[in-house]
């Protein structure tokens, strides 16, 4: 088993960072021989800005040489676990920059035939863990926004690029000192020490 980690916080002092070392720790007690990858986006200063024109064309985004290390890791890696904060009820831009430049047709899926309306993901066989964080309670996304952020990443992104298997983690009140921030990296660390 081999876990990619994307990470999407500026902030190494955040909760999320705790989480995302949390998992990273779950894994290495369940698996000390697992192979771990981490990227960290804003450390990178990735650009998310998607652009093609004249010099950069669209149909040529799979093979754009400055995302290559990104695409060996993403096809690297058995499991994709992504850290990151809610903001305005779904990911920070930077993340949603990512999967716009990263998941490209030819790369992320395919259209085997001319016609058809729904193209093969070329993802498979990955499984993803998304961990979140936010300042409003659990229930906001699922009662107040009809669940939009698991029908965002699950249904118009992993299940369109192959992966089935998702978790989600969506901590709410996380800005509140009585946000049971203790019980919840504990449930991190646990989920992680014990899947698989």
């Amino acid at each position: 088993m081999s876990t990619l980690l994307i990470y999407t916080h500026p902030n190494h002092q955040s909760l999320n960072y705790a989480m995302m070392q949390q998992a990273i720790r779950g894994i290495r007690d369940h698996h000390p021989d697992e192979e771990i990858q981490i990227i960290d986006l804003y450390a990178d200063e990735f650009n998310p800005a998607l652009v093609f024109n004249e010099h950069k064309r669209r149909r040529d985004m799979h093979i754009d040489p400055e995302l290559n290390t990104y695409r060996e890791q993403i096809l690297w890696a058995d499991r994709i676990v992504f850290v990151y904060p809610i903001w305005w009820g779904r990911p920070p831009a930077m993340l949603l920059g990512f999967i716009d430049r990263m998941m490209a047709s030819g790369f992320a899926y395919a259209y085997r035939k001319k016609g058809d309306l729904i193209p093969e993901g070329l993802l498979k066989g990955k499984s993803v863990v998304c961990i979140s964080t936010m300042l409003g309670p659990a229930g906001y996304l699922q009662l107040w926004l009809n669940n939009a952020h698991r029908v965002l990443m699950r249904r118009a992104l992993f299940n369109y690029i192959g992966i089935r298997k998702v978790k989600f983690f969506e901590f709410g009140s996380m800005e509140n000192p009585k946000g049971k921030h203790e019980q919840k990296l504990n449930k991190i660390y646990h989920y992680f020490r014990t899947a698989y």
